[in-house]
C-alpha cells in the first residue's frame, strides 16, 4: 500500500498539472510507437494452417471473415487444460464487447487456442462471450507464433517466447509462491500450464496473400488488458500481493 500524504486542493492541482504534462508526453510516444508498429515489414505466410471453428474447418484466410485485417489473441487454453487461463479470461472479458466495433472497421478479432473446439465452445458458453474462437486442432500455428511450446523445450529450459529464449522452470520450492495455485486454476501443473503463452498477432490480407505484421507477448499485451488500465488509475494501483484474480463467475458476491 502506498504511503500518500494529504494536502490542499491547490497542492493537488499543482501536482496534477505536472503529471498531466508527463501523461501527454506518454500519449505522444504511444502514438509514435503505433506508427512504428504499422511500418514493420509485412511477412507473407507460406504455411497452410488449419483451424476448427463454429462454422467448420477453416484456413487462416477464412479467419479474416471477409475483412482485410485480422487480430489474433493467443488465448492460453492448452490441450490438457480443464478451463481457460484465468488471466486470459479477464483480458477476454475486456475485448469481447470490442469485437463488433472492430468488425465494422474492417478488422476481425479472433481468439486461437490449442484446446479442442468442443472445450472452447463449452467454456465460451460458461463465460457468456460472443467473440470468434478457433482451435488449432493440434496444428503448428500457436507453436510457430511463440504461443505454445513443446515439452522438450520446457525441460531443456529453452522456450522461445517474447522474442528470446527463456527458462520457465521454477526453482526448487517455488510452488509455494503461488505458481501452483495458478496452474491448478486450469486443472494442471505449472509445467503444463506454462507451455502456453499469452500474446497477440496481427495479419493483413492483400491480393489474396496473408501477411504477418506484428506480434506481442507478456507485458506487450498489458495495454490490451482493460481491467489493469482502470487499476492503474485507482488510488492504490494494482496492489497485488497474491494471486487474487478469478474468473468473473467465481467471485463471491
Amino acid at each position: 500500500m502506498s504511503d500518500n500524504r494529504t494536502g490542499t486542493r491547490e497542492a493537488w492541482l499543482a501536482a496534477r498539472l505536472e503529471l498531466l504534462e508527463a501523461e501527454k508526453d506518454l500519449t505522444r510516444r504511444s502514438d509514435e510507437l503505433a506508427r512504428r508498429r504499422q511500418e514493420l515489414p509485412w511477412v507473407p505466410i507460406v504455411k497452410e494452417y488449419r483451424f476448427e471453428t463454429d462454422e467448420g474447418g477453416a484456413s487462416l484466410t477464412d479467419l479474416f471473415a471477409g475483412r482485410s485485417q485480422l487480430l489474433v489473441y493467443h488465448f492460453m487454453f492448452g490441450l490438457d487444460y480443464t478451463a481457460g487461463c484465468t488471466f486470459c479470461s479477464a483480458i477476454a472479458d475486456g475485448f469481447d464487447g470490442a469485437v463488433v466495433h472492430l468488425a465494422n472497421h474492417d478488422v476481425t478479432l479472433c481468439a486461437v487456442s490449442q484446446a479442442p473446439l468442443e472445450k472452447l465452445q463449452a467454456y465460451k458458453r460458461r463465460m457468456g462471450w460472443s467473440f470468434p474462437w478457433a482451435s488449432t486442432s493440434g496444428g503448428d500455428f500457436t507453436y510457430d507464433f511463440q504461443a505454445s511450446h513443446t515439452e522438450e523445450e520446457w525441460h531443456a529450459g529453452a522456450v522461445e517466447y517474447n522474442f528470446r529464449t527463456t527458462d520457465f522452470r521454477l526453482p526448487e520450492g517455488a510452488e509455494s509462491a503461488g505458481f501452483d495455485e495458478i496452474a491448478l486454476s486450469v486443472g494442471t501443473d505449472w509445467a503444463t500450464y506454462w507451455r502456453e503463452g499469452a500474446g497477440m498477432s496481427a495479419f493483413v490480407l492483400r491480393d489474396g496473400v496473408v501477411h504477418h505484421t506484428y506480434s506481442a507477448y507478456a507485458r506487450g499485451v498489458d495495454s490490451l488488458w482493460g481491467m489493469y488500465q482502470w487499476l492503474d488509475r485507482a488510488p492504490l494501483g494494482r496492489n497485488e500481493t497474491s494471486f487474487w484474480l478469478r474468473r468473473h463467475d467465481e467471485y463471491q458476491s
